[in-house]
């Protein structure tokens, strides 16, 4: 029995630097967004910076798990043989409840997620020990503490409304001082604005950090508490004085620097506060390994008083789980799309929008433009043009395209995170860090004005989609670790082997997954590469030839998968053909962007540019309407019809010939073979004619078939409409080569046709 307690414990330290590994990819978005979000230095650096903050916090440590320790359940009601089980059954859910969220890069809360995944567990273990020993389940209160998961819970509406609420209203304030036009307000503001934010993100360290640090001793931690106002005072006067003269004298960027201190301020916080939840159950369970070896009582009646008491962390421990988030820091691809997701979400430029239109999100947006105009008519004109006169985004002519903000909505999103955060901590409020920074961060976002008509819809939808994720985290983790301690209470080291399999099936699928999506990302975002209208231009022939190849592809094995009645190939198509058409709508949302990149004398290029796009777009909706009848048929077991199923074999096989005698055309920019390839086009029109008329003919003959009929006529007029803009593509690709300073290539083309 005593070897199946040290393979748990074992296992637990094995999850513990899994844990600290998809815990760190999802919470490096609360200290990262910032700085990359604004490019303020190159991204080894910040990097660099982070991961520095990350190791001194870790050492910094005390090593507890805080949540236990205050009582999510009364650790001397179970026995050791219960509390491995309900540790177990904890860190296996946090794993995958984590790694969920990073791959569909989604930020949530570490701290909410530990919580309620000890609280399902010993609700789970409580539960059947009180039906095992025949009581009222109505005594399930004495083993679980349920004022903290409420006081949690009201912790998260409180940290989301205040948190978005006060980043609104300062990024606003700081915003009119400074303005969009930064090399002029700078000399005036930076050394006041870097005081009073130097001196934020140091009350955040006097009250976060230290309080958390095993290194910092009682009476020194009481001394920082005395003289916190007179420390901060002297503080704010010392910084400003040194920046204001810094601002006037020198080029130093006074907004770089407090980016980059507030990045390894919330860093060091982060790990030295936020690390227990990761190490924090692996580390209460050795522990409770030790004083059971110790007793040598039975397994199931040695009761676990001892966890009341706080739990040390040896240092060393420290040291190797710093180490680890450092590492996972540097290389992590999770926790990059973690970061996008809210510098996304938080981006000053228009663009491709990750989030679609929701209705909630249409009607919060209708209501608030109603009530921003009625504000407009109350507020005096004047005073309306001074406003928007420092909201005007274009007064900066420094601004960086690649940043999504710059460095002052970048410092107000640490500074009042800093703020917002070490205040919660001193009144004991169980604010949740993820929460606070990203909600500051979408605030700001909105008060500078990035949320636009354009985007805001979107915008919305995505934070909304956010904060239901963080609520769903909460009741996930609870029933997901309720369900898997039941498995392990009943099951034994057996349910221990399989959820252990289980886990490393699902964290590889996931891997996969997320390389896979990562993969069809970067090649969506090849175009952000290209800085000038000749690498647009001679790029967009090898754009047109992969999505040609695609179209192709799709419509062969389409047609091939409705004969042969193969549904399953026929589904993999029709998501094959979404995926194509969301390729598509990613490059008509990024035609403003690679607009810009045209010179005024190339504007006839860019029209050009537009007209591919537009026939692929075409091409793309064509495929789709092709697709879509031949699975509704296929899906609803309706007949085919063997009578003109060796014909439609044969035009799918001359298609693939056309097909592939346009994509040699593009492939050796060989235009010169259009008049051949418009006679092609020609001659499958007239073959899917043929096909019609027949089958015109079938129907009125045997009065059957009408099902098959109308999705022949469906797929074969889509067939013409594809082929029809296929060669309008080819067209358009020759006269957007021949701008390159090619030979004029005698090409009309027909828009119409």
């Amino acid at each position: 029995m005593e070897t199946y307690f040290i393979i748990i414990v074992g296992v637990l330290f094995l999850l513990a630097i899994s844990d600290l590994i998809v815990g760190v990819s999802n919470d490096a978005v609360n200290f990262l967004n910032s700085a990359l979000g604004s490019k303020v230095a190159p991204f080894t650096v910040i990097m660099a910076i982070a991961g520095a903050g990350v190791l001194v916090g870790a050492v910094f440590s005390n090593g507890m798990m805080e949540v236990a320790r205050k009582g999510i359940f009364n650790p001397d009601q179970f026995a050791f043989s219960e509390i491995m089980i309900l540790f177990l059954a904890v860190m296996l859910t946090d794993i995958l409840l984590l790694d969920f969220f990073n791959t569909v890069s989604l930020p949530t809360s570490t701290t909410v997620s530990i919580v309620f995944e000890l609280l399902g567990s010993a609700v789970a273990i409580a539960t059947w020990k009180l039906v095992r020993l025949g009581e009222a389940t109505s005594n399930l209160a004495g083993y679980i503490n349920t004022n903290r998961a409420v006081l949690i819970i009201t912790g998260i509406f409180l940290s989301v409304i205040i948190a978005f609420s006060v980043g609104m209203i300062v990024m606003r304030i700081v915003r009119l001082a400074f303005s969009f036009n930064l090399k002029k307000s700078s000399r005036y503001w930076s050394g006041l604005w870097g005081g009073f934010a130097i001196t934020a993100i140091l009350y955040f360290l006097l009250i976060k950090g230290a309080k958390g640090s095993s290194l910092v001793s009682p009476e020194l931690l009481s001394t920082l508490k005395e003289h916190t106002f007179r420390i901060l005072l002297i503080s704010f006067a010392g910084w400003t004085i040194i920046f204001q003269i810094l601002a006037s004298f020198t080029k130093v960027n006074i907004l770089k620097i407090t980016v980059l201190v507030g990045t390894f301020a919330l860093a060091m916080a982060f790990a030295g506060n936020d690390m227990v939840n990761f190490i924090g159950v692996p580390l209460a369970g050795f522990e409770s390994y030790k004083a059971f070896a110790a007793s040598g009582a039975d397994a199931g009646g040695f009761m676990m008083e001892s966890l009341i008491e706080p739990v040390k962390t040896p240092i060393y421990f420290l040291i190797i789980a710093g180490l680890v988030m450092v590492v996972t820091l540097r290389f992590s691809k999770k926790s990059r799309s973690v970061t996008e997701t809210e510098i996304n979400l938080g981006r000053q430029s228009e663009g491709s929008e990750r989030f679609a239109s929701s209705a909630l999100a249409r009607f919060i947006v209708r209501r608030s433009m109603e009530f921003s105009n009625r504000m407009a008519k109350v507020v005096p004109k004047s005073a309306n043009s001074f406003i928007n006169a420092r909201f005007d985004e274009t007064r900066n002519p420094d601004f960086d395209q690649k940043q999504a903000f710059d460095l002052v909505r970048a410092s107000v999103n640490l500074v009042v995170a800093s703020i917002l955060i070490a205040i919660g901590t001193s009144l004991k409020l169980p604010l949740s860090t993820t929460y606070v920074t990203f909600m500051v961060a979408m605030g700001t976002s909105l008060a500078d004005g990035a949320w636009g008509r354009e985007s805001a819809v979107y915008r919305v939808t995505g934070v909304l989609t956010v904060i239901g994720g963080w609520f769903f985290t909460a009741v996930i983790a609870f029933f997901a670790s309720f369900i898997i301690a039941s498995f392990l209470f009943f099951g034994k080291l057996p349910a221990m082997l399989i959820m252990i399999a289980l886990s490393i099936y699902v964290l590889l699928r996931t891997h996969a997954f997320h390389r896979k999506k990562s993969e069809e990302k970067n090649r969506l975002q090849d175009g952000e590469l290209i800085t000038t209208s000749s690498n647009v231009l001679n790029s967009c022939n090898n754009k047109v030839v992969t999505i040609v190849v695609k179209v192709s592809k799709i419509l062969y094995l389409s047609y091939n998968s409705f004969f042969k009645e193969k549904f399953k190939e026929m589904k993999g198509m029709r998501k094959e053909t979404k995926h194509l058409s969301k390729e598509i709508k990613e490059i008509i949302e990024n035609i403003p962007v690679t607009l810009r990149k045209f010179e005024e004398k190339e504007l006839e290029n860019g029209h050009h540019y537009v007209q591919v796009v537009a026939y692929m777009k075409e091409m793309s909706n064509s495929l789709m309407h092709i697709v879509q009848p031949a699975y509704n048929h296929l899906d609803n077991n309706h007949p085919l019809d063997k009578e003109q199923a060796d014909t439609l074999k044969n035009f799918n096989e001359k298609s693939s010939e056309f097909f592939n005698f346009l994509i040699n055309i593009l492939k050796n920019k060989s235009f010169d073979s259009i008049d051949e390839l418009v006679q092609r086009r020609d001659e499958m029109i007239n073959m899917a004619n043929d096909i019609l008329l027949n089958r015109i003919k079938i129907l009125k003959k045997t009065q059957k078939g009408v099902k098959i009929s109308v999705t022949y006529m469906e797929m074969l007029s889509e067939s013409k409409s594809l082929f029809l803009n296929a060669v309008k593509l080819v067209k358009a690709d020759a006269l957007l080569q021949e701008s390159l300073g090619k030979s004029r290539i005698d090409i009309e083309l027909d828009i119409m046709d």
